[in-house]
């Protein structure tokens, strides 16, 4: 593929970090996250990195069916699935190294063999990626980018969702949640119309069909809408802070699942 000129859906931002979880890195690195980056600070894989079936088994010690998150923030999903699916692996993906370190703690503290964490940008690392190499791939509340003139920015993009079709085996699905309208409007228009995904959910939405940005928002109620399919809560994504946050201010969640054609 034609990497070009990379577009990251993230700001990079440097945190110190707390005691605890510097003691949670330093006690848990060696065991869950990945070398595979190109340098110290690069969120590049190594140039001849392969994201394959046989990196899988080398990093987790079997072929168990892998499941992905981009952006795996706190690593409350991931961890809680890893938890719960011992006969499954967990590639937790994630750039901010609080979060990062979070993960360790958390799986640790429970001492999850089936959990893995890249420090990578995402796309850069599915473009790695062999065909088949991945179950499922996850991607909850990916930041929005609610300027319009940032929407490219947005993780859920045409060149990704190329790269993931090619990631997953057939049949596998990518999983998305958003509570922002303006999002959930943006995925649809991203997936919707792909010969390679279908679109399984049976849940019917009203969205307005014209984008709206940060500041003029309110005016969405006022706009054409139209009728789109999106899923069911997911019932293997658990009740974050962030998704709490996101109820407790009268903000629908959107759920998606598209299966691989």
């Amino acid at each position: 593929m034609n990497r070009g000129r990379k577009v990251q859906s993230f700001v990079r931002r440097s945190a110190r970090l707390d005691v605890r979880l510097q003691r949670a890195w330093d006690r848990f690195a060696d065991q869950y996250l990945l070398d595979i980056a190109a340098g110290e600070g690069s969120l590049s894989p190594k140039p001849d990195f392969k994201f394959n079936k046989e990196f899988v088994q080398q990093a987790f010690g079997n072929s168990a069916p892998l499941t992905m998150e981009i952006g795996s923030g706190q690593g409350e999903n991931i961890v809680a699935a890893a938890a719960a699916h011992p006969e499954r692996n967990f590639l937790a993906v994630e750039v901010y190294d609080p979060g990062v370190a979070h993960t360790m703690l958390l799986a640790g503290k429970q001492g999850l063999t089936n959990l893995r964490i890249a420090q990578i940008n995402a796309p850069e690392l599915l473009e790695t990626a062999e065909a088949g190499v991945l179950d499922e791939l996850w991607t909850f509340f990916p930041d929005p980018w609610p300027k319009m003139r940032h929407h490219k920015r947005r993780i859920v993009q045409p060149q990704l969702a190329d790269s993931v079709h090619h990631a997953l085996r057939d049949n596998g699905v990518w999983r998305i949640a958003t509570d922002i309208e303006d999002y959930a409007l943006h995925v649809h228009e991203v997936m919707d119309d792909r010969q390679d995904f279908k679109n399984v959910g049976e849940v019917m939405v009203s969205l307005p069909t014209e984008h709206v940005g940060k500041g003029n928002a309110e005016e969405a109620e006022n706009l054409p809408h139209s009728d789109f399919f999106e899923s069911e809560r997911f019932d293997g994504r658990v009740l974050t802070n962030f998704e709490r946050k996101g109820l407790n201010a009268g903000r629908v969640i959107h759920d998606f699942t598209y299966q691989r054609a």
